[in-house]
């Protein structure tokens, strides 16, 4: 059962990056909820925004690029409750690659959002597991230094870390939060989870590195659960908040799960690849205070979040996938 959002009706919020993935859900949970939600994109259009398309004409739209200080500016005479901080570029192996995209989308965008942004009673900051990198501590724990292992870790611990900065400055109430890995529908085929399941839908060979590291993955609904629970009973609060099941599974055996629940005829080429420079072999959420202070659980368990998002790819891979079934439905 998903968390309740009454407390949001008719709460005027701003959700940056409303149109990604866990933005969208959140966006579509608060608008069935009643709230007036605001949602800054790139492009005021639903084609560069599909995820969107339920709510489209219940929302607001503000187009805006929050890397350029001139297009945040126009902002400024907005006022909020609250501010859902999701804007980011996301993908940890390319950021390797596109340092200065990175960093511009991850840090600057941040820094253009305080300085140079809308008024708001409440921010939350939404950050990222990868920042922690190699710890020596397992499950990681919020109150331990992170050592960034990527120019996306990186730039996403300085975002927080200026969000931090600026509200001690200001006093302006903020939450950091750091979801641990998410998955579920809507979710680019970038993603671990979401490639798997198209390939094994596709019958297309898996290569994968010896699977031996170790991640936790929670249901997208859950994180959204976690995310709306901290803003409603935490104010201000001076350390970061971890949101994650605690409950880690090896890659290999991920794979094998879904190619079993997805009844893949695909060959399984386990240990085929190298794994990437710096690779993280455990990532786990120490998670004693969402539990005990928030009072949250996840309530999708992990077998049904696969479930779930399996169902919702089979749609996706007909849909956009299937050339067939592509083109008959566009014309």
């Amino acid at each position: 059962m998903l968390l309740s959002v009454k407390n949001y009706k008719n709460k005027k919020v701003l959700v940056t990056g409303g149109a990604g993935f866990i933005g969208s859900h959140l966006t579509n949970r608060l608008v069935n909820a009643g709230a007036k939600v605001s949602v800054v994109v790139k492009y005021n259009s639903i084609i560069n925004c599909p995820r969107l398309l339920k709510v489209w004409d219940k929302i607001n739209i503000i187009e805006s690029d929050l890397r350029n200080m001139d297009s945040v500016a126009s902002l400024k005479n907005f006022s909020f409750d609250y501010v859902f901080h999701f804007a980011a570029y996301n993908h940890v192996g390319d950021s390797f690659r596109h340092v200065t995209e990175n960093i511009n989308s991850n840090l600057f965008s941040t820094i253009s959002l305080f300085d140079h942004g809308p008024k708001f009673k409440k921010f939350i900051h939404i950050g990222s597991s990868e920042i922690y990198g190699k710890q020596k501590k397992i499950p990681f724990d919020a109150k331990e230094i992170p050592v960034p292992m990527s120019p996306y870790a990186l730039a996403k611990y300085s975002s927080e870390l200026y969000a931090r900065l600026k509200s001690r400055q200001t006093k302006n109430n903020l939450i950091c939060i750091r979801p641990f890995n998410t998955f579920g529908p809507y979710q680019s085929e970038k993603a671990i989870i979401p490639e798997l399941i198209i390939k094994c839908l596709l019958g297309k060979d898996i290569k994968t590195t010896s699977g031996e590291q170790t991640r936790e993955f929670n249901y997208v609904e859950n994180i959204i659960d976690g995310i709306l629970l901290a803003c409603n009973k935490i104010t201000n609060l001076d350390h970061p908040i971890n949101l994650g099941s605690n409950n880690p599974i090896k890659i290999k055996n991920l794979v094998k799960k879904i190619h079993k629940y997805t009844n893949s005829k695909s060959k399984l080429k386990i240990g085929a690849i190298k794994h990437r420079p710096n690779e993280i072999w455990k990532m786990q959420a120490e998670n004693k205070f969402v539990t005990k202070n928030l009072g949250w659980k996840p309530s999708v368990s992990f077998d049904d979040g696969l479930k779930k998002s399996i169902e919702w790819y089979k749609k996706f891979v007909k849909l956009y996938i299937d050339r067939k079934s592509f083109f008959k439905n566009l014309l």
